[in-house]
């Protein structure tokens, strides 16, 4: 399997200069290594007596963690846990959850985090990051200033807390999505945690229940709408600018009428991503295309011998149903045009014209320019010239007509991908081909269908992706049992690759072809892809149930490869200001990745210890 094995040599050779001593020491969360220091170490930094005898390793370090997290019943308590041992030694609690990525990342993140955040005033013990306050806008530079850390940060991840994981408007305690994304950047995308900040733009809240509540520690008001709202953004976007003009800024949990609208403001004018949008559409569309290519590959070995070729195996040669036409799917059919519009080069009108958005008033139809608040959802209206009804068309009878390829559901409709629906997608098929189906709606509860009766209703055919986890379904196909590895379209699998490509080339913005190169990559890492049993004779194919995506397990090697494909672009296209990639644009593609897949080797942090030299002049904190 093509994964890079990261060795970041530069950083396990380097001895670091420490100027902090004793108790100083042992409480900053970067610097401490609690029993791990030396015997040379401890009397160098005054630390006998503070430490018990015994020296640790940090594998023994995190058995003791990984044994004291076991003891915690619930998810909510050992995101309580892991949050205290962060806040401690970051070392040892990047290194645990190394250790243990799969198990652990719903801990620190979705679905547990929503729990963390929703009881954020009441948990609270410590800073998390840089809250900025509407109240305080005045004094917003200084504060700002106060947390860069001397300009030295790769990342930036804020919110404004209105949509958060499902759960809406958080106020403050959005924070937590920004420390939760910050933390999968550097444990899935190898970012430095010292180099990265989270941040909540507090504006006040409109949860009547955090305004209500006494113990509430932001702003206690109605959230600020309108030009108001609009200044106070774009006036901590010109200080990123200013002093940080390197810097990917990550937005995340915006709300709808706000998301799109800043994304496609700053866009052109810093390196700017919003996961919520463009990481959803680059994994929904790596999961495609796995699936094009798996779909490909079964009618080619259908039709072979025969001698007849296979054709139709483009983006923009499928047919897309996006059941949910909010932000999420806007998002995901979004993506998918733009990618056939690089990759195909088809117009965006032609592209367009491929799907059929439904909302929970039926497929989006106008008979003119349809009168929307967000002009991207504009895009996706069917005319009714084509014999479609406004607000009169359900998802069954837009499958018939249509008869798309692939089929996706964000619309959190349980159920709504039943068996009239899914045969009635099998039978607009061609011979061979896979129906590809992605019911992505969170959590499990309230997806469009489960995996299993997906695919006993298409005999076993169905290429599926989920956007919860799902165990592997195990069913009778051709006389033998057949185990498929249902997909995780989870966006961590390629977010944190995204921002280290940009991070790496130092972007001037995060391009559409950028994150098609990303996407690209993932879907050549797919299992199902590897697996290709047929060689140069495709009559020999059988798909045998392998999952569209890599395990989550491989996160961290998977984002590394994408990370190198993303930060390929950036140089090939020009975007890329890093010094060092000024002289590649005129090497070849082999050339520019031999060398990107050094930096990236160099840059790439791991959570190890290096040695200590007290030096008066040295490394105080961050």
């Amino acid at each position: 399997m093509p994964l890079s094995s990261v060795k970041p040599a530069a950083q396990l050779s380097n001895v670091l200069k420490i100027a902090l001593r004793g108790q100083s020491l042992l409480t900053s969360p970067r610097l401490n290594k609690g029993t791990a220091f030396s015997v040379t170490e401890r009397k160098a930094f005054g630390l006998d007596g503070r430490l018990p005898y015994r020296v640790n390793t940090l594998d023994e370090q995190c058995q003791r963690a990984y044994e004291q997290l076991q003891t915690r019943e619930t998810p909510i308590a050992k995101n309580l846990f892991l949050t205290s041992l962060k806040a401690q030694n970051w070392t040892l609690y990047y290194s645990l959850l190394s250790k243990h990525v799969k198990e652990l990342v719903p801990i620190i993140y979705t679905p547990t985090e929503a729990d963390a955040i929703a009881s954020y005033s009441h948990q609270f013990r410590r800073s998390e990051g840089l809250y900025l306050s509407f109240p305080n806008r005045d004094t917003m530079e200084q504060d700002f200033l106060d947390q860069i850390r001397g300009g030295d940060i790769d990342l930036l991840v804020c919110t404004d807390s209105e949509a958060i994981l499902g759960i809406g408007d958080q106020g403050v305690g959005g924070v937590g999505i920004s420390t939760a994304k910050a933390a999968l950047y550097s444990l899935i995308g190898g970012l430095d945690p010292a180099k990265t900040l989270s941040i909540v733009l507090d504006v006040g809240t409109n949860n009547e229940d955090l305004l209500k509540d006494p113990l509430y520690i932001g702003w206690r008001n109605k959230r600020i709408e309108g030009k108001e709202y609009d200044i106070f953004i774009d006036k901590f976007v010109q200080l990123v600018r200013k002093h940080l003009p390197n810097t990917l800024l990550h937005f995340e949990d915006f709300g709808v009428k706000n998301a799109r609208r800043i994304l496609e403001r700053y866009h052109d004018t810093h390196a700017v991503f919003n996961d919520d949008i463009q990481g959803t559409g680059a994994i929904s569309l790596a999961c495609v295309m796995a699936g094009i290519g798996v779909s490909r590959r079964s009618r080619a070995a259908v039709k072979s011998p025969t001698g007849t070729s296979v054709t139709n195996d483009r983006l923009s040669d499928q047919r897309y149903v996006v059941f949910g036409a909010g932000s999420a799917g806007l998002g995901i059919a979004t993506r998918l045009r733009d990618a056939m519009v690089a990759a195909d080069g088809i117009s965006v009108e032609e592209a367009n014209k491929r799907f059929w958005m439904i909302d929970r008033d039926g497929l989006l139809v106008a008979k003119e320019n349809p009168k929307e608040s967000d002009p991207a959802r504009a895009h996706f209206y069917r005319k009714e010239e084509e014999g479609w009804k406004a607000g009169k068309t359900g998802l069954l009878e837009v499958i018939k007509q249509a008869q798309p390829t692939v089929l996706v559901g964000c619309s959190t409709s349980a159920g709504a991908f039943d068996e009239k629906v899914i045969k009635a997608m099998s039978n607009g098929l061609e011979e061979g081909a896979r129906p590809i189906i992605l019911p992505l709606s969170n959590p499990s509860r309230l997806c469009e269908a489960k995996p299993e009766d997906l695919l006993k209703w298409t005999n076993g055919q169905a290429l599926v992706a989920t956007g919860s986890p799902f165990p592997r379904v195990e069913m009778e196909y051709k006389g033998r049992t057949i185990g498929y590895d249902i997909a995780e379209c989870n966006n961590a699998l390629i977010y944190p690759g995204l921002g280290f490509g940009a991070v790496l080339s130092k972007s001037r913005c995060m391009t559409d072809t950028m994150l098609l190169a990303g996407a690209k990559k993932l879907a050549s890492l797919s299992p199902a892809i590897l697996a290709d049993n047929s060689k140069d004779d495709l009559s020999d194919y059988e798909y045998k149930g392998e999952s569209l995506m890599p395990d989550f397990a491989n996160a961290p090697k998977v984002n590394f490869e994408i990370a190198v494909a993303v930060a390929g672009q950036a140089i090939q296209e020009g975007s890329a200001r890093a010094e060092w990639a000024q002289d590649l644009k005129a090497k070849g593609r082999e050339e520019v990745e031999k060398i990107v897949r050094e930096k990236a080797g160099e840059k790439v942090w791991v959570p190890v210890y290096y040695e200590y030299e007290y030096d008066k002049k040295g490394l105080e904190d961050i």
